[in-house]
């Protein structure tokens, strides 16, 4: 079956467009944008090519020339080595087949001799080549449940396609729900009411016409909160500048909120609406007519008192860990996520490597509702070790 580099942009729209033909008629499939697909492979967009990355795609096609697979693979050479220096590895991402494990393993085959002719002695997969917010892990539960904003469906074959080739478990990636009014227990207001009292910490919602103090104060809990994570790159201010500029039209400013210890951000919850379920009455192409849908999809959303919401991030200082700074946080944005009409929170994903974390979703609530999994492969002969455990 003919590989083909992705060069034009015939092919361009042929990758994009696969996982649409592939999917289309599942239930709980929503896609991902074809714009913020390409933007990964565009270096004027994606900074980590200038960081000195690298990426190629490719399209599997039959003897009819229809295309019938897709991969990506990237060495971002941030994070080749951050969790061991003596294993670079490369990532394998956007990865789409058929229910064939021969066509699978071609796929594999040319993104596995692509990293290792620069060097990579293991590949991890699949990934994204950019942060692990979004286009990362192969769905292996929760088919039923349609995905969240920057995550993949896949079929259950997946699973099977890549350990059926070799890789090994690296990480679990659980997606956790919980209803918003789900009773939190009493030590929860307990921690809001005491710090109240004392003033020693205030809880506010941040504002969109603010956007320099937003960027501000997310950088300065982020960095601190998770930059030094394995893995997890520091961020810039104008990173953070970027962020809060790409997504200010989907920003609902009654969902981010913040603690402060005096003057200092501290911590910080934030949430946006989850925007599959506007997506998903648009399609994968936000062109003019796209934008325009999107606005009329996005006004009748917010309209409803049933919506649902994407935690994207959740971090406390660690100067402050361990006060219930978290508890107090969560009991403070209960009613008033309620009163605005959401109904249920989906969170984004949360390693099996950070079981500080998990246990946090678990005192609130929260129940494993769908699992990712990112997968290694070793090019070397060596033990095979899982992702390291934050501790």
């Amino acid at each position: 079956m003919p590989l083909l580099e992705v060069l034009s942009k015939a092919q361009q729209r042929q990758f994009c467009a696969l996982p649409h033909r592939l999917h289309r008629h599942e239930p709980a499939y929503i896609g991902p944008l074809d714009n913020e697909v390409e933007a990964v492979f565009d270096p004027a967009k994606n900074k980590l090519f200038a960081a000195g990355g690298q990426a190629q795609r490719w399209l599997l096609t039959d003897a009819q020339d229809a295309v019938i697979g897709r991969i990506a693979a990237f060495v971002n050479v941030l994070t080749a080595t951050a969790t061991d220096a003596s294993l670079p590895a490369g990532g394998l991402g956007f990865f789409e087949c058929i229910n064939d494990q021969a066509a699978a393993n071609q796929l594999f085959d040319v993104a596995g001799d692509w990293l290792r002719a620069r060097g990579m002695l293991a590949v991890d997969g699949p990934i994204n080549f950019g942060d692990r917010d979004r286009f990362w892990g192969v769905l292996i539960d929760g088919f039923d449940r349609e995905p969240n904003y920057g995550m993949f469906w896949h079929p259950a074959y997946y699973q099977r396609l890549f350990e059926g080739y070799g890789f090994q478990l690296y990480f679990k990636q659980y997606t956790c729900w919980r209803p918003v009014l789900l009773p939190l227990h009493p030590s929860f207001h307990q921690k809001l009411t005491d710090f109240q009292a004392s003033g020693e910490f205030r809880f506010v919602h941040a504002r969109k016409a603010e956007p320099e103090k937003l960027a501000q104060d997310f950088h300065h809990v982020y960095n601190l909160a998770w930059g030094r994570h394995a893995g997890v790159q520091p961020m810039t201010i104008e990173q953070a500048r970027t962020i809060v500029r790409e997504m200010k039209p989907v920003l609902d400013e009654r969902l981010l909120t913040f603690a402060y210890h005096g003057d200092e951000p501290v911590a910080f919850f934030i949430n946006i609406p989850e925007l599959n379920q506007i997506f998903k009455h648009i399609g994968h192409r936000l062109n003019l007519v796209g934008k325009l849908r999107f606005v009329y999809q996005q006004w009748r959303y917010m309209r409803r008192r049933d919506k649902k919401m994407l935690g994207i991030i959740y971090g406390v200082v660690p100067e402050f860990q361990g006060k219930g700074v978290d508890q107090a946080l969560v009991a403070w944005t209960q009613l008033p996520f309620s009163n605005i009409g959401y109904r249920d929170i989906e969170m984004n994903w949360i390693g099996d490597f950070n079981p500080r974390m998990l246990v946090t979703t678990r005192s609130i609530g929260a129940k494993i509702i769908k699992t990712h999994a990112t997968y290694r492969k070793l090019f070397v002969d060596r033990p095979f070790e899982r992702y390291p455990i934050i501790r």
